[in-house]
């Protein structure tokens, strides 16, 4: 179920899908969070039936919703990379039966028919179809998840891999277009996702306390919805100088752009990177994302606390920040050695 508005209702209308058949009924509510007490408490008219045989959805109905609500509420990224393929293969795998009909021997064949060819492919959809039949639950279309019982497959987890000051440089000198130089370095100093970076505006920047602040707005939202605070490194500031405009009025205008008003493409800028690391030789596993592992782990080894960089990192959860603490052992080994 999610809320929609449009100019023919003063009032939010609640959506939902019963037997894969779009339903639409009106809050009453032009508040957004009085409609979304009206949704807490709403129950489709279907679910009041006694009749178990009701009290579902087909499976190609709910991934339609499930996929609007995603839409609606996180990345076009997770959407694209982790909801649509892992609901892909889940479909190839079962027929379009009702969701209250799939169990828990029916997801244990489907991971492990997965897990055979890829074990991280099985890891991306366990946990992603496990969040979306959550969700399901919570919309009253069945009473129990059936990956629950299901144990997450093991993968063997490695090290991000980031690189040093030294190989930025590197980089650097193999790169030509002065615009790429800029934003390698940013994302470098900064430690900004690659779409922060190409919609960040000049309402985001304050040269007066120093500080950038990653908003959210109804053309970019970040990866949690969450806005962050970033100080602006001495070599950022001096990269946003040069592109200050001289119109003061540009505060809604991209800072990285070739034309105005037009946002770069960001495979384009990932595959760009990708190719000068390969004409400096550096390690084949250096992405544009590596940029960012750079950023923490240089704040890491410099004795920054995880919560510090999580923070700054804008990650919703601090275990996702650990997985950069082997760093700050070693840091610890090195003073302990000092002794």
């Amino acid at each position: 179920m999610f809320l929609t508005k449009d100019s023919r209702s003063p009032y939010y209308q609640l959506v939902y899908f019963v037997d894969g058949k779009r339903t639409k009924v009106s809050t009453k509510k032009s508040d957004r969070k009085e409609a979304e007490k009206f949704k807490a408490s709403f129950v489709p008219k279907p679910l009041l039936d006694s009749n178990p045989k009701k009290v579902s959805i087909k499976l190609s109905g709910f991934i339609a919703e499930y996929k609007t609500y995603v839409k609606n509420t996180y990345s076009e990224k997770y959407l694209t990379k982790a909801v649509t393929p892992s609901f892909n293969r889940l479909c190839a795998f079962l027929p379009d039966m009702t969701i209250n009909q799939i169990t828990s021997k029916d997801i244990d064949q489907f991971i492990s028919s997965v897990y055979s060819k890829s074990k991280f492919a099985a890891s991306l959809y366990h946990r992603t179809l496990k969040a979306a039949f959550n969700k399901a639950v919570i919309w009253n279309y069945i009473q129990e998840n059936p990956f629950n019982k299901i144990k997450s497959p093991k993968v063997v987890k490695s090290f991000p891999v980031y690189i040093s000051e030294a190989e930025l440089i590197l980089i650097l000198n193999k790169t030509e277009d002065q615009l790429l130089k800029d934003i390698f370095t940013t994302a470098f100093y900064t430690g900004m996702r690659l779409g922060e970076l190409l919609n960040m505006k000049w309402n985001w920047i304050d040269f007066k306390q120093n500080i950038i602040t990653i908003k959210n707005s109804e053309e970019f939202k970040t990866k949690n919805k969450r806005e962050r605070i970033i100080p602006i490194h001495n070599k950022v500031h001096s990269i946003l100088k040069n592109h200050l405009p001289l119109n003061t009025q540009s505060v809604n205008e991209l800072i990285f752009y070739r034309k105005k008003g037009i946002k770069l493409n960001g495979e384009f800028i990932s595959k760009q990177f990708k190719k000068v690391v390969r004409s400096a030789e550096l390690n084949e596993n250096i992405h544009f994302h590596s940029l960012r592992h750079s950023f923490a782990s240089a704040l890491v080894q410099r004795n920054v606390s995880l919560y510090a960089v999580k923070e700054l990192l804008g990650h919703e959860n601090i275990k996702t920040t650990q997985i950069y603490s082997h760093l700050q052992q070693e840091s610890l080994n090195k003073v302990i050695n000092l002794l």
